[in-house]
């Protein structure tokens, strides 16, 4: 009994001794994180994209990229989500009556544009099999959009086709030839 208790206490002693207060190294993420951005400022060039990066990288969407940088929302769409992005290529921003974005991009019409920019996204990952004729979508802003079907044509609000879809790695982006405005506060 004594060598048991002998053995047991040498064990303790060198399961303490291998304890010590010495800080590991942790390895070096593949990623790296640049001071003063957040999840959006991560540089990964392997993993697959968030929603922002599919805009970012997409020579179609420069007007709705400045939209949300002006819209302080890049941190938010750029996080784990789910999200599921209706965007508006650069010619559907031009169907807007002139001058209408430039005005938008003023520092006073900040809540403004994030109302809509937050009109074109739903906090869920949907593929486009899941939109059916009469769906109804939450979207962040707080609105509901409707979906439709027609001619196998995938409408929001019966106006703005989606024309492509990617995924990616927090959601969906799905390209609209549109600009969906949020109904009217009663």
């Amino acid at each position: 009994m004594k060598k048991f208790f002998n053995l047991v206490l040498l064990a303790s002693a060198l399961l303490l001794g291998s304890c010590n207060n010495k800080p590991t190294e942790t390895p070096t993420p593949a990623a790296e994180n640049t001071a003063g951005g957040g999840q959006e400022a991560i540089q990964d060039d392997v993993s697959q994209k968030d929603v922002v990066k599919v805009a970012v990288g997409s020579p179609d969407h420069t007007t709705l990229v400045a939209a949300l940088k002006q819209a302080e929302l890049v941190t938010s769409l750029s996080n784990a989500g789910p999200f599921t992005v209706f965007a508006p290529t650069n010619a559907a921003f031009d169907k807007l009556p002139a001058g209408t974005v430039d005005e938008l991009m003023k520092e006073d019409k900040k809540t403004d544009l994030q109302n809509i920019l937050q009109y074109h996204v739903t906090t869920s990952a949907l593929d486009t099999k899941f939109l059916t004729d009469g769906m109804s979508l939450g979207m962040v802003n707080g609105d509901n959009a409707t979906i439709s079907v027609k001619e196998g044509k995938i409408l929001l609000n019966g106006s703005a086709s989606i024309v492509a879809s990617v995924r990616a790695s927090n959601g969906w982006v799905h390209v609209i030839d549109g600009v969906l405005l949020p109904p009217a506060k009663k």
